[in-house]
């Protein structure tokens, strides 16, 4: 299992290092947040290609910043040259003298894999020359690409000493990429011995059709041969594709493509080296219906070895465990692996899922039922002239009983939050005392103090009876529960002037700030 990654000048990162969890990791963040850079991290290293990193080509790969800082630097020498590693650290269940040594930044003895990118020494006489130069190009040309263990060894695509496979959801419509994707099974399915021998019969089977079949055809053209292509393009994976009850996968709907190859990448294998140890699963929600989304969600709980999903999912983030969840930002990355395991089973199974959103957000606005939900974004024009979207704030109905499950959350990520409630005949006790744990700069309770003004209906009545009085006659009425939302939908279609409540509108102004 992959226990932790470092990383150094890789894309957006100059330092990055995360420890991951043995079985579940879900990353989330904002585009460009760099979720699916931790991804590409770990599919390049475990590959152990070099053709994959030079596709991905080194000026893509580099931090921007840290090439820029070299070529402003008027004391740049070859030795200050940047460079790039990734450094994935194993687990010690097994003894593996290839795999353990002290070849790593931490200079500890431990099992691992690293990719390397670095001036190549041989040319360093040429890359001091061009660096003196006034106006250079940077030398990416003259870098070279390794793969080692942390014994020191160098490993490559043909010796791995980790099956993993990348599901890149993202370009499911791609042909290529499902081509590719079927290659990938492919050699993580079959050792190098078998590989070989298949592509012998392989070529033996085009052999045997070009003699018995074409040899008639070419009889009859002198000079000429039709013949069976035979460059490396044309070998045995390249030529597969994966069909599921006799019918292609790439055929398939897309949604539908999501679910199979996430299902056959996780299948278990007679021979335990056949099966993908690491899944690497790139944004699993695309295309998926609600029913397929908790399908895959099933597939994915039941399968014990090690994954990682980047994702824009509520339902996967909250079905698959907010302890699992690595929150990635400009500034850090956070786990919630800490948090309380009640609150985390309630995300698990609560029906609004609205958990993503809250914890990718910088200000939330909490509030208690449907009727205060609809009316929120209304009162909050009213009362700032501007609209929530505009100012980054989120409203969620969390239905009363579970603002501490969110306000625990916000602790940890220092959400900005404004909690709405009713006071219930107790301010005190209910909007003081009940919050005392989590109270702090950056997460506020707003509800009215006096206890006649108990709930939200009866404080807007009070404070709106004229226009109360028209649109719903009495109190009563307006307080019956199956009256609730729709008389909140008045209110919110009204152009008529309205009055916005003491507390809410002290939350409405200070979540603003």
């Amino acid at each position: 299992m992959i226990e932790k990654i470092r990383l150094k000048n890789f894309h957006k990162f100059k330092e990055l290092e995360l420890k991951f969890d043995k079985r579940i990791n879900i990353f989330v963040g904002d585009n460009e947040s760099g979720k699916s850079t931790i991804l590409s991290a770990i599919d390049l290293t475990l590959s152990g290609s070099i053709y994959k990193v030079e596709n991905i080509g080194l000026r893509n790969i580099f931090n921007i910043d840290v090439i820029s800082d070299f070529m402003n630097n008027e004391s740049k020498s070859y030795e200050s040259l940047p460079k790039v590693f990734i450094e994935i650290c194993l687990s010690k269940d097994n003894e593996n003298y290839e795999l353990n040594g002290k070849n790593n930044s931490y200079e500890e003895s431990t099992n691992g894999l690293k990719l390397e990118i670095i001036p190549n020494d041989e040319f360093s006489e040429e890359i001091s020359n061009i660096i003196k130069e006034e106006e250079f190009a940077f030398p990416f040309e003259y870098y070279k690409i390794s793969f080692n263990t942390f014994s020191g060894k160098l490993y490559s695509q043909y010796k791995k000493h980790l099956n993993h496979i990348f599901i890149d959801n993202s370009k499911i419509n791609e042909r290529t990429s499902n081509y590719k994707y079927i290659e990938n099974m492919y050699n993580s399915r079959i050792d190098s011995v078998n590989k070989y021998k298949y592509q012998n019969k392989f070529q033996k089977a085009k052999q045997t059709f070009v003699n018995n079949v074409l040899n008639d055809l070419n009889k009859e053209i002198a000079d000429y041969k039709f013949s069976i292509k035979s460059n490396i393009k044309d070998d045995l994976e390249k030529q597969l594709t994966l069909l599921e009850n006799g019918v292609d996968i790439i055929n398939k709907g897309t949604g539908k493509q999501c679910v199979i190859k996430t299902k056959f990448a996780l299948l278990k294998s007679k021979e335990k080296k056949h099966e993908n140890k690491i899944v690497l699963i790139e944004e699993p929600e695309n295309h998926l219906s609600h029913i397929n989304m908790n399908k895959l969600i099933d597939i994915i709980k039941e399968y014990d070895k090690q994954i990682f999903i980047s994702t824009h999912s509520n339902l996967i983030t909250s079905r698959l465990g907010l302890n699992n969840v690595i929150m990635m930002s400009d500034n850090n990355q956070i786990t919630l692996n800490d948090i309380n395991s009640d609150t985390n089973e309630y995300f698990v199974k609560a029906p609004n899922q609205n958990i993503l959103n809250f914890i990718l957000s910088k200000k939330v606005i909490l509030v208690e039922g449907n009727v205060e939900f609809l009316l929120t974004e209304k009162f909050y024009e009213i009362v700032n002239s501007s609209s929530m979207n505009a100012d980054g704030v989120f409203v969620i109905s969390t239905g009363g009983l579970s603002f501490k499950r969110y306000l625990e959350i916000a602790k940890k990520l220092s959400i900005k939050i404004a909690v709405i409630r009713d006071n219930d005949k107790s301010y005190q006790e209910n909007c003081v005392d009940n919050y005392k744990d989590y109270i702090n700069d950056s997460i506020k309770i707003f509800s009215d103090i006096k206890k006649e003004r108990h709930t939200f209906e009866v404080c807007f009545y009070q404070d709106n009876k004229d226009f109360c009085d028209n649109k719903f006659k009495t109190l009563d009425d307006m307080l019956k529960k199956n009256n609730k939302t729709s008389n909140a939908f008045k209110i919110l279609k009204t152009e008529e002037e309205i009055t916005v409540p003491l507390y809410i509108k002290e939350a409405m102004k200070w979540i603003k700030k």
